[in-house]
């Protein structure tokens, strides 16, 4: 079975929550597990089970339940000494192997549970924690020297991130594999996933998960790109000026999650949420936000498998505020359809004809893991933000801006450029992880090579035609903690001038064989203060761009095209508009409506389907729409499957106005050749009969 569409769910079945995707992943391990599993099983779903591996309900651990002793030492602890917790009693926990040997008899239970795919969601260690008694011990045994307070040097902090980076990994290699061992012994096929924010996000908020240690592991299987309006709002610096750039941001964070299938055979899942963590917003602000991250999504077409929802019973089933209520409401009719026709449009997405709209240079932002590792600077409070917080106010405002990121992708993308961030240490591990970008930007002003090989790898790249504009003034103090570089070279971009054979105090575009490299000696955040230095940055990339034979073309506009669908965005910073005209359905707008000219202003996004391009049956619909059958009179019957409660419409193709409609409400554009039919959602089916040749 095709495993394209999902959603996750802690509640109980319910027909209100029924989104008939291709399979659900019922969360949490506790009594009502199995019954649970059951009950989707019955409504027709290929059935995963997901559950936390960093925190959950783990009280019987903590508090001597499982082996009579306390372990309240494995929680996550801050400098202060209390407890980093997801709820109460609910700690983030340090990996420890006791620990992890407990999480495997925890989840042991799900191998008799039938189902075959896990999720193991958000192995995560906040970069504020490593006090507890446990990480110190862990910390005499991984480095062979005694614990040091984290927050004390750059480098403590630095030796902090690796060992909770090897901790996460070395649990998850545990869990995954042993669970598999034993599945596989018994004739049982048992899959693991790690549903993971993208290293971006993780990196912003200070947190150290495993990222591309995830490729290593080989029990592991695949992963979910957790990126959402939650995590894509968080606010960042352009041209001086602080804001919410939720759409240029998600582009960037789901930039970056590709790379963490890209090149294996392994399956990459990318998230939305409708809604958010945050219940406070309004219902038309989770909409538009939601808009513009699933654009933002679509606009990388490497991925076509798709989370529509976690948590579907706060969407469907909660009221929240709105800008046209003086209360909290229910969802609104017409965004639950908007919702679902999103969601169902998702399965359609795996287009072979792929089409770019602009053809300018494809440009790459190096990201490392390190980047995790060096979310402090002495002086500076790291604060705590997980998308709750008001991050005007958030104490450590500055670090969380990650602005030494920022400056360098920022300025290029609202030139209109494909800009994605690209996982440094793929470089070495992945072939042909740079054969699809034309332009590398690079920093270690922010994160660090952790072997000489990397460069190597890029001087080889560049050689072969490859533009590489390294951003850095040598200022970071983590430029003098103890590494492969440390005595032989003042930092490791100096390595890097000398595996490329060029003088990287020289500011002049150089040439490497058939390629070009650039050095500018500026901090890499300089370039998100003011216009003119995000400016700046625009022209060094162009110059070396332009420099490798790459044409350049400013632009306010990021499209594509995936098979008959145009998929776009107007960027926040625009100063004009975009018009599209065409013959499209306009499949962000609940009624489906026909659209001949779109005018997109500044921060608008959009998601059409061109009529003239395809010659399908069904154009969108808001429910999963099963067992079609088309009559050589022109006749069409199907069955209709949606959640309840919500209004379903369904837009086909059809030359001629039916003669009679059974089980639907009709209208017809005969201009147009569009027939719209609504009605209520039924999870079991609407069986709708279209008929010609019938007298009324």
């Amino acid at each position: 079975m095709t495993e394209v569409t999902g959603f996750q769910e802690q509640a109980a079945y319910d027909e209100r929550i029924d989104l008939r995707t291709d399979f659900v992943m019922a969360y949490g391990m506790n009594d009502s597990t199995a019954e649970r599993i059951a009950r989707w099983r019955e409504a027709g779903y290929r059935v995963h089970l997901m559950t936390g591996i960093s925190w959950g309900q783990y009280q019987d651990y903590l508090k001597g339940g499982w082996d009579g002793e306390i372990h309240w030492d494995d929680a996550q602890t801050a400098e202060d000494g209390t407890p980093i917790q997801h709820g109460v009693d609910i700690p983030y926990m340090v990996p420890t192997i006791n620990f992890t040997d407990y999480l495997v008899q925890k989840l042991r239970p799900i191998i008799e549970l039938g189902v075959e795919d896990v999720h193991l969601e958000e192995p995560e260690f906040w970069s504020r924690a490593g006090y507890s008694e446990s990480f110190r011990r862990e910390w005499q045994a991984y480095f062979g020297e005694p614990w040091q307070p984290p927050h004390g040097s750059p480098e403590a902090h630095f030796r902090s991130g690796q060992l909770k980076q090897h901790l996460l990994v070395r649990s998850l290699d545990r869990v995954t594999t042993v669970l598999r061992d034993e599945a596989l012994r018994r004739g049982r096929e048992l899959r693991f996933y790690i549903p993971t924010h993208s290293l971006l996000n993780y990196t912003q908020w200070q947190i150290v998960s495993p990222e591309s240690k995830l490729r290593e592991l080989p029990a592991v299987h695949g992963a979910i790109a957790q990126v959402w309006t939650g995590t894509s709002r968080t606010p960042n610096v352009y041209a001086g000026r602080h804001a919410e750039r939720t759409f240029e941001t998600a582009y960037l964070e789901y930039g970056i999650a590709q790379d963490l299938t890209k090149g294996t055979d392994r399956r990459l899942w990318f998230l939305h949420d409708p809604i958010e963590d945050h219940p406070d917003r309004t219902w038309e602000d989770y909409l538009a936000n939601y808009h513009r991250t699933l654009v933002a999504s679509l606009l990388h077409p490497e991925v076509s498998r798709y989370e529509v929802a976690p948590w579907p019973h706060r969407i469907f089933t909660r009221p929240y505020p709105s800008d046209h209520a003086d209360q909290r409401i229910g969802i609104p009719a017409s965004t639950a359809t908007s919702y679902l026709i999103t969601m169902n449009s998702l399965r359609d997405l795996d287009q072979p004809d792929i089409r770019r709209d602009a053809d300018g240079p494809q440009i790459g932002v190096f990201l490392s893991d390190t980047a995790m590792f060096q979310r402090w600077r002495p002086g500076e409070s790291t604060g705590h933000y997980d998308g709750l917080q008001d991050a005007l106010a958030v104490e450590g405002r500055e670090l969380l801006n990650f602005s030494d990121f920022y400056g360098l992708a920022l300025p290029p993308l609202f030139a209109g450029q494909a800009v994605r961030p690209v996982q440094l240490e793929n470089v070495i591990t992945t072939p042909g992880a740079l054969d699809d970008l034309d332009v590398l930007i690079l920093s270690y002003e922010f994160q660090k090579p952790l072997t000489p090989a990397l460069h190597y790898a890029l001087a080889g790249w560049v050689s072969r035609g490859g533009a590489l504009l390294y951003v850095g003034d040598g200022a970071d103090p983590y430029h003098r903690i103890r590494q492969w570089w440390t005595g032989s070279y003042p930092t490791p971009a100096h390595h890097l001038g000398e595996a490329l054979g060029i003088d990287p105090d020289n500011a002049a575009v150089q040439s490497v064989g058939s390629g070009f490299v650039r050095f500018i000696q500026q901090p890499p955040a300089a370039f998100s203060e003011t216009p003119v230095r995000a400016a700046e940055l625009v022209a060094a990339v162009q110059e070396i761009a332009e420099a490798a034979g790459h044409s350049w073309t400013p632009s306010d506009w990021l499209s594509i095209r995936r098979g008959p669908y145009l998929i776009g965005a107007v960027l926040s910073e625009a100063t004009d508009g975009v018009t599209v005209e065409g013959h499209y359905l306009d499949l962000l707008d609940p009624a489906l409506p026909i659209r001949r000219r779109v005018d997109l202003g500044p921060g608008d996004v959009t998601w059409l389907r061109d009529l003239d391009d395809d010659n399908e049956t069904v154009l969108a619909s808001a429910g999963r729409v099963c067992d079609l059958v088309e009559s050589a009179d022109g006749s069409i019957s199907y069955r209709c499957e949606a959640p309840a409660q919500v209004q379903v419409v369904t837009a086909l193709r059809a030359p001629v106005a039916p003669d009679q409609v059974s089980g639907a409400d009709w209208q017809h554009d005969a201009q147009a050749g569009v027939l719209w039919l609504r009605h209520q959602g039924e999870p079991a089916g609407t069986t709708v009969k279209i008929n010609r040749g019938v007298s009324s």
